[in-house]
């Protein structure tokens, strides 16, 4: 059974409901050789990041850049993580009130210097709520999810 990781911020209603539905797409039910866990990114430690075999990330937009908390996670476990997982395949979703362009380069900078291994173009959720952002991290889940399974990534 191989293990997708979810580190995911969600303070507020929208970014839960992003969340849970990246975890409902990776617990799709034709997926059956993958186990999906959702951590906040206060709670996810080094050994959770070094046991998975896929991880997707989850941030709201904060000023420009990724949530603090995201941040956080990222200073705790890199130096952890550096050696042991790379070529871990990776995937970021962002929600964005503004583009999310300084968001997805901060993220993707670290991700680089941990060597992790971007799988699909980040999905960034922008502009005012629309409820097919639901839909896109559903469909995140479950194509990251699908990829593990099958030993595409």
């Amino acid at each position: 059974m191989k293990k997708l990781l979810v580190v995911a911020h969600a303070p507020s209603v929208n970014t839960r409901q992003l969340a849970e539905s990246v975890v409902r797409g990776a617990r799709h039910p034709d997926i059956e050789g993958v186990e999906c866990q959702w951590l906040p990114p206060l709670d996810a430690q080094p050994e959770d990041v070094r046991s998975c075999h896929g991880i997707i990330l989850g941030t709201p937009e904060n000023l420009g850049y990724m949530s603090g908390a995201l941040k956080d996670f990222f200073d705790r476990i890199y130096y952890p993580c550096l050696e042991h997982t790379q070529g871990l395949p990776c995937a970021l979703y962002v929600r964005a009130g503004h583009d999310g362009t300084g968001t997805r380069r901060a993220v993707e900078s670290i991700c680089i210097g941990l060597r992790w291994n971007w799988v699909q173009s980040p999905l960034i959720c922008r502009g005012p709520w629309r409820e097919n952002f639901l839909t896109q991290c559903e469909e995140l889940g479950m194509t990251i999810a699908a990829g593990l399974e099958t030993g595409l990534f």
